[in-house]
């Protein structure tokens, strides 16, 4: 077990052993148990970092294991931590939070302060699916380039894309390096810059395949987006993608409109 007493002797070591005690009192042992692994998790260790056993928090609070596995259980939910099968239990990477606005995922991720990386998993040409024919305004029969990746930010899985581009506009784009950004080989080798796009999002259990390649269980919540973009006015790219919801949050910032006169 990584939790064992070595981990616990280097916690010491560098001073973030847990002192604080745990009282009788109007607050309950797991309420006060959770506040000190929280600020364990958020303030002394980094991201991966495996934290005492149940077994150690047993013993130096002098409480119940179902107390234990009630603070922790609440620290997972949340997404502070994450348990992995006979290891452990690990403070949690922290999601990645982005604002809502156009921008690659190569772009958006650097932006941040994350190194991201991109495995593909399909390039083709074929006849898309009859929505994504009405979303590039294609004609029947037409094919556009299908682009599948697998998107990571510091190594770590965060999302699927699964985009559709139009053949007309990026003619030989799958003999591209499609392992950064599409939207920069749409304006600088194509001179056709991706500037508007119109998406939905909606909360979703994760599919088999879609868990599978994100690392998490069949029925996780995933955060789905459902985009069309455009250059100029022509509909260049019709993509869909699945992010991990406990790895990507989004932030918007919201107006009144004005009152009509």
């Amino acid at each position: 077990m990584t939790t064992g007493t070595t981990g616990h002797d280097e916690r010491r070591s560098t001073g973030t052993r847990m002192t604080t005690r745990i009282t009788e009192g109007a607050e309950p042992k797991h309420q006060q148990l959770r506040r000190i692994l929280l600020d364990l998790a958020t303030t002394r260790l980094a991201p991966g970092a495996a934290i005492p056993s149940e077994r150690q928090l047993i013993a130096e609070y002098g409480v119940s294991r179902i107390t234990v596995r009630e603070a922790l259980g609440q620290l997972v939910n949340e997404g502070y931590l994450e348990r992995v099968r006979g290891k452990g239990t690990f403070v949690a990477r922290r999601p990645v939070q982005s604002t809502l606005h156009l921008a690659s995922f190569t772009e958006e991720m650097r932006a941040l302060g994350h190194v991201p990386t991109t495995v593909v998993l399909v390039r083709e040409e074929r006849v898309p699916p009859a929505d994504t024919v009405a979303a590039l305004r294609l004609a029947d029969g037409d094919t556009a380039h299908h682009l599948k990746r697998l998107r990571m930010a510091d190594g770590v899985p965060v999302s699927i894309d699964d985009a559709w581009l139009s053949a007309s506009a990026f003619p030989g784009l799958l003999e591209q390096d499609l392992s950064g950004s599409v939207y920069s080989l749409a304006a600088d080798e194509y001179g056709t810059p991706i500037d508007r796009a119109r998406q939905t999002v909606a909360a979703k259990a994760a599919a088999d395949d879609v868990a599978t390649l994100l690392g998490t269980r069949t029925g996780a919540p995933v955060l789905e987006f459902d985009r069309v973009s455009y250059s100029g006015d022509r509909p260049v790219e019709h993509a869909r993608s699945w992010y991990r919801s406990d790895r990507y949050r989004v932030q918007m910032e919201v107006t009144a409109s004005r009152p009509s006169a």
